[in-house]
């Protein structure tokens, strides 16, 4: 137990002490000339710089509209996703149906149809919620169906034996069997959101991250653009952990099997 608790603190310190390491050396090079400070300042310098925009709040104001976009397009784009990748694992005629129209629509960039939705949505909040929504819509609706078709037939088969109705197979055998696969999917969904927010940021907002690193660009102060860069880092790793949280306690045999896996 002591080697596996040993082995699991490892896990968990040696990411930060990596990142670490490259903010030390990055902040060494910098102050010795070997980077230039127009492009590359020191974090120690980029750092001053955040504090002094939370005191201003600018940091505040962007990241609040930001997080709003985020998890708007993302709820939109999850359910709709969830509940259409469920019946196309479980129903063969919605997969045949529905599936054709992803596969020729999912590799179409998303900010490439951005122009559209303003012009269907509007140049307002709707239409860079539902650019959010469509891209976290299509990784959920993939992973979610793939999750579904690859539950072990075994476990229909013993539900049936048992006279288990068709809501109690899918609430007790399709949902926790295709959860690891969901939680796969969100992860994926809300590093594509954060991805697709930052990007109609740029081309169409005042306020938000994007914004901000855009602004930043254009008025050459490197410093904020780096901030803006860290804040997004930050956010990925943030959601990261609390979604690996939620997945221990959602489906703790999924752990259970992999730390057996690792011994």
């Amino acid at each position: 137990m002591k080697s596996m608790d040993i082995r699991r603190a490892g896990t968990k310190i040696l990411p930060v002490a990596f990142l670490a390491g490259i903010l030390l050396v990055w902040e060494v090079c910098g102050r010795a000339g070997l980077l230039n400070p127009l492009f590359f300042p020191v974090p120690s310098y980029i750092f001053m710089t955040s504090l002094t925009m939370l005191a201003e709040g600018e940091i505040q104001a962007n990241l609040s509209i930001t997080l709003i976009r985020v998890f708007a397009g993302f709820l939109i784009g999850a359910v709709t996703g969830l509940v259409v990748g469920v019946c196309m694992g479980v129903s063969e005629r919605v997969r045949l149906f529905i599936d054709p129209v992803i596969a020729a629509t999912y590799p179409i960039p998303k900010l490439a149809i951005f122009p559209l939705l303003m012009i269907i949505f509007g140049i307002g909040e709707l239409s860079k919620i539902m650019v959010i929504a469509i891209g976290c819509f299509f990784i959920i609706v993939i992973n979610t169906m793939a999750g579904v078709r690859n539950i072990n037939r075994v476990y229909f088969e013993v539900a049936k034996n048992y006279g288990a109705s068709r809501f109690k197979v899918f609430s007790r055998v399709v949902i926790p069997a295709s959860l690891p696969m969901i939680f796969t999917s969100i992860r994926l969904a809300i590093g594509m959101s954060l991805i697709l927010v930052v990007g109609v940021e740029f081309l169409s907002a005042n306020k938000g991250l994007g914004a901000m690193i855009w602004f930043a660009w254009e008025t050459f102060e490197i410093q904020k653009l780096y901030v803006g860069i860290f804040i997004c880092a930050l956010l990925g790793i943030f959601f990261t952990v609390v979604l690996k949280r939620l997945e221990e306690k959602a489906v703790p045999w999924f752990g259970y099997l992999a730390h057996q896996d690792q011994e």
